[in-house]
């Protein structure tokens, strides 16, 4: 075969390869940038954005996403004791992917459900998981008629606690006061000692002369 010939097969087969290629390509996995929440007290869906409040989205996201592929963690609670429910919906614009359902009230701790039912007919493996502390007060930072209980957040939400998480965290109270107390405490030790060794010294004084 001529050097021409194979140049030629070589174009041809490239040409036709090239269009199974892309079609083989994969396509990338929708973003999630959209929580909705609904549930016990919720009137109207609460909905947050990616591009409205970055900060309580990913918090509310971080919420839940990690169990998109985890295996289940315990066993569902009996009714009266999951407390209240509110669902979680996780979307790419207006196509929902995922939905959890939150219990921020049940006994011994929040719990998250995964329901084997999923958006868009898809399926998933049934779970029960222990939720994050911090589940409570995440989800009445985004709107949920919950009770404040902020000093179970430990670091807070998104680094911090309360509406505005763009607040930074004050110093601890009483610091200055303690340091203060130390000070005063270092102080009057030094004057002990001082008298101590000036009246040692006087009766050392008062020895030499009488040898």
């Amino acid at each position: 075969m001529s050097a021409t010939g194979v140049i030629a097969v070589t174009a041809a087969l490239a040409l036709g390869l090239a269009p199974s290629a892309a079609q083989a390509a994969p396509k990338p996995a929708p973003k999630p940038n959209t929580v909705q929440i609904t549930g016990k007290g919720v009137a109207d869906t609460i909905t947050i954005t990616q591009a409205e409040s970055k900060r309580l989205f990913s918090s509310l996201l971080s919420e839940v996403s990690w169990m998109s592929a985890a295996r289940s963690q315990t066993s569902a609670l009996a009714a009266d004791k999951l407390g209240a429910k509110y669902t979680v919906t996780v979307l790419s614009g207006k196509s929902a992917l995922q939905t959890y359902e939150l219990f921020p009230s049940a006994v011994g701790g929040p719990r998250a459900h995964r329901p084997a039912k999923q958006p868009g007919g898809k399926k998933a493996a049934e779970g029960w998981f222990y939720g994050r502390l911090t589940m409570p007060e995440t989800l009445r930072v985004s709107g949920v008629p919950l009770k404040a209980k902020p000093d179970v957040v430990g670091g807070g939400i998104g680094g911090g606690v309360g509406e505005d998480l763009d607040v930074e965290a004050e110093a601890a109270p009483g610091v200055d006061g303690v340091l203060g107390e130390m000070r005063r405490l270092f102080l009057l030790n030094g004057a002990v000692l001082g008298i101590i060794f000036v009246g040692l010294a006087g009766i050392a004084f008062l020895i030499r002369r009488r040898v």
